[in-house]
Parts: structure tokens; C-alpha cells; sequence
């Protein structure tokens, strides 16, 4: 049996959010459970005039290149890390910058798709 650790509903998006909380490293395997989540989800919870569920995996560590492996995104699926102690303000400052320069980078990547 599986069973969902979080299900949100978000008004503005029309959806339900479906979270699964991990204390680990990101597994290639937790795709598949939230997956299979979705699509439960999707098909038993949905209701007419809502947009399809979407899913966060929230892990201890993830592999950024796993991920894009993954292609989890195509899914509506995303990860996120969560720290259980402080960085130092230097390591946060860097990881900061360059989430805003990985985000302009998909921004841009996107228009050119579109």
C-alpha cells in the first residue's frame, strides 16, 4: 500500500498538490511512486473544471542531473531540497545567485521553445 504524506488544493492554479516527504537522498524510484499518486489522483479525486494534479518530492539531498534525467518536470513534478541545519552565508549567497541565473536560463530557453 502507498499512501500520500500531503494533498493540498490550490485555488488559484485550480489543482491539487500532492507532496511527498522524504528524509533521504532523492531516488530515481520516488518518480514512479508520485506517478502513480498523480494518475490516482487524476482519475479518482479530480473534478470537473479543475487542471491536472502536479507533485513535489521534498528530499534531504537531490541530484540536479538525475532530475533533469528524469525529465520530471514533463510530469508535473518537481523536487526540492530541505536543509536541516544553516549554510554559512557565502555557500547560501552563491546558492542563491545561481538559482536566479538557472532560472533566467529556463525562462529564455522557454521563450525559444515557444
Amino acid at each position: 500500500d502507498f499512501y500520500l504524506d500531503l494533498l493540498f488544493y490550490h485555488r488559484k492554479l485550480k489543482r491539487l498538490v500532492a507532496i511527498e516527504l522524504k528524509i533521504d537522498k532523492f531516488k530515481a524510484k520516488y518518480k514512479g511512486q508520485m506517478e502513480l499518486y498523480l494518475k490516482w489522483l487524476e482519475k479518482y479525486e479530480k473534478q470537473d473544471g479543475e487542471n491536472s494534479p502536479i507533485g513535489i518530492i521534498l528530499c534531504a539531498e537531490a541530484s540536479k542531473e538525475q532530475i533533469e534525467l528524469l525529465e520530471m518536470h514533463k510530469d508535473g513534478i518537481m523536487v526540492a531540497e530541505y536543509w536541516t541545519e544553516l549554510l554559512p552565508k557565502e555557500i547560501l549567497e552563491k546558492k542563491l545567485h545561481q538559482a536566479l541565473i538557472e532560472a533566467r536560463e529556463r525562462i529564455e530557453q522557454k521563450k525559444l521553445n515557444e
